[in-house]
């Protein structure tokens, strides 16, 4: 049983470091996103996803871990949570305190990277808003009616100054 809490504890350390990894991340995104630079904005949604990939790979074997422990402990793995497994260690103090340390690092960091992630939604969501509003008003500018007109010919078709019938229409 040791040694399957020292894996799980090791995989937990290994999960936490790859959290900090794409925290660090994503806390350099909010600038990118900030400056509007695609292609840094992009370099690093690459970088996030082999982070992402190792954490999946990670998860996998945290799942592992918890079914050899599940097994020893004669428990169900899915009703098996690392709080009611740190509660089972009361007997064992030095593996209970590197699992809750473990525990608790790893879901101070996720609620970061969530933090993180939900004030980069908001700020792509924002220039989004801002390239929209942008689009509209150069569609609003060449749909514009046609004020200049010298001629002394009326204009009774209704057409604008610029506008052409296969132009982008910004809400589709």
């Amino acid at each position: 049983m040791a040694s399957l809490m020292e894996n799980l504890v090791g995989v937990l350390d290994q999960e936490c470091n790859m959290y900090e990894r794409l925290l660090g991340l994503s806390s350099r995104k909010t600038a990118i996103i900030i400056k509007g630079d695609l292609e840094a904005l992009a370099e690093i949604t690459d970088e996030e996803q082999c982070v992402i990939g190792n954490i999946q790979n990670l998860e996998k074997q945290r799942e592992e871990a918890m079914s050899d422990i599940a097994g020893v402990l004669n428990t169900d793995v899915d009703s098996l949570k690392l709080t009611d497994l740190i509660t089972v260690l009361e007997k064992r103090p030095e593996d209970q305190k590197n699992l809750a340390v473990s525990r608790d690092r790893l879901k101070s960091v996720a609620q970061n990277v969530r933090r993180v992630n939900g004030q980069n939604q908001e700020l792509l969501k924002s220039s989004l808003e801002m390239v929209q509003f942008e689009m509209n008003i150069i569609q609003a500018s060449k749909m514009a009616p046609q004020t200049a007109n010298y001629s002394r010919a009326l204009d009774t078709t209704g057409e604008c100054l610029g506008y052409t019938s296969g132009g982008f229409d910004a809400k589709q």
